[in-house]
């Protein structure tokens, strides 16, 4: 079976990885390549890595030349996915690689982003409980943000089995500059990064932070608060995610009365949680994840430790924001809705050093 698909907003960075992914995967033949301000461009000129697309035009980005293929991806800044998404036929699946169709609530949309709510797709995050039954067959996903795929896959499994208090969860995320986007910001200038670490949307003020709480919500059963706090690295890919929250006092009483390790147990709810999932690699103790580990991989690394002394659960974890983050999730979510094998085109490792 073969499989024709288009993909908007090429010439930035999400859509440059997903042709990078899609160029390589066994079962697609890629189609319309399109963008806005650089429709007419010669691809190579603005991804030269992409030498087997080289010498494709970008063409405008428009219902016409997205529509008559089996797969869309829409790599668009947030607000400007939906109105294309809804003139696409119900028969073509449409991947959405912005915010627009994330988010359940309507009020929470307004608050963090200022406009009509669009609606809402299934969620992109396979390795979330029951969430690949939701995908398959699906004609709509919504991709999750690079910050809550890495915060949400975190800490799940410790919501999932019960383990952790809601309402005193801290994340705390370092991002490379390429989750800015490519549009030239002079926080972003190379100048400015190299050597120094800045925070930014300080306050539970980033656009994230109810995505992220609606993740675990769901996990959970109940609701979830969370303190979210990025901060922008000295590197141009990846995210080094520490999540942390406190263990529930019933399970460390009983844990105690049995006299269980509380780190043991712990470890273990995250181990069975992860054992048959291809993506994600709980490591081994004492062994902490570095984000060169997953770079340009649709991997994601993960250690859990518990604070005696402050009875809080500690789980840092690193992804690449561009690949498992955004574009590797998204073909990974397509591999799923079309019956395809998951891993399909998401065979690449890490890159090191």
């Amino acid at each position: 079976m073969t499989i024709s698909v288009a993909v908007s907003g090429a010439s930035g960075y999400a859509g440059g990885e997903l042709l990078r992914l899609l160029a390589t995967h066994p079962q697609i033949t890629i189609g319309a390549i399109t963008a806005h301000s650089n429709a007419g461009s010669r691809l190579g000129e603005l991804q030269p890595h992409l030498h087997t697309l080289s010498d494709r035009l970008l063409e405008e980005t428009t219902v016409a030349n997205l529509a008559g293929h089996d797969v869309v991806f829409l790599a668009l800044p947030h607000g400007a996915s939906a109105e294309i998404a809804a003139q696409l036929p119900q028969s073509t699946l449409v991947i959405d690689a912005g915010a627009d169709h994330r988010l359940e609530d309507p009020a929470a949309w307004s608050a963090f982003y200022g406009s009509e709510h669009a609606g809402t797709w299934p969620y992109g995050l396979p390795e979330l409980p029951g969430q690949r039954e939701k995908l398959r067959g699906s004609q709509r996903i919504a991709v999750p943000g690079c910050y809550p795929t890495s915060a949400l896959l975190a800490l799940a499994p410790g919501f999932g089995a019960a383990a952790l208090l809601p309402d005193d969860v801290v994340i705390v995320s370092a991002s490379g500059t390429s989750g800015a986007g490519k549009a030239l910001k002079t926080n972003l200038l190379g100048s400015e990064v190299i050597g120094s670490m800045t925070p930014y949307g300080v306050g539970g003020v980033h656009r994230h932070t109810p995505e992220i709480e609606q993740g675990l919500s769901q996990v959970a059963g109940e609701q979830v608060t969370v303190s979210f706090t990025p901060t922008l690295a000295p590197m141009s890919r990846g995210i080094l995610t520490t999540a942390t929250a406190k263990i529930a006092p019933q399970l460390l009483e009983s844990l105690v009365a049995k006299q269980t390790k509380p780190g043991e147990y712990l470890r273990q709810i995250w181990a069975e949680a992860y054992q048959d999932e291809p993506f994600i690699h709980l490591l081994p103790e004492g062994q902490w994840p570095a984000t060169q580990s997953v770079l340009g991989s649709n991997h994601v690394a993960l250690q859990v430790a518990f604070d005696e002394r402050t009875g809080r659960v500690v789980v840092c974890s690193v992804i690449d924001n561009l690949t498992k983050g955004t574009a590797g999730g998204a073909v990974q979510s397509m591999n799923i809705a079309l019956g395809l094998e998951e891993s399909q085109g998401l065979a690449q490792l890490g890159v090191a050093p």
